[in-house]
């Protein structure tokens, strides 16, 4: 497959949320949009500074 671009609609997917409640990509947009992040390493460095990155911008995807 080839690898989703800016602007792309994302596939659905399902996983589990904190609650250990099942949620659906579907679900979420279907009441507001929602940010994909992808972390292939977490607990890294350069990790947390992406995502602080992301929450300094936050403005930048309420739109």
């Amino acid at each position: 497959k080839m690898p989703l671009q800016v602007g792309d609609q994302a596939p659905d997917f399902t996983l589990y949320n904190t609650d250990r409640k099942e949620v659906s990509l579907k679900d979420l947009t279907s009441k507001s949009n929602a940010v994909l992040l992808f972390f292939p390493l977490a607990f890294t460095s350069v990790c947390t500074q992406e995502l602080c990155s992301a929450r300094d911008d936050i403005k930048k995807y309420e739109k």
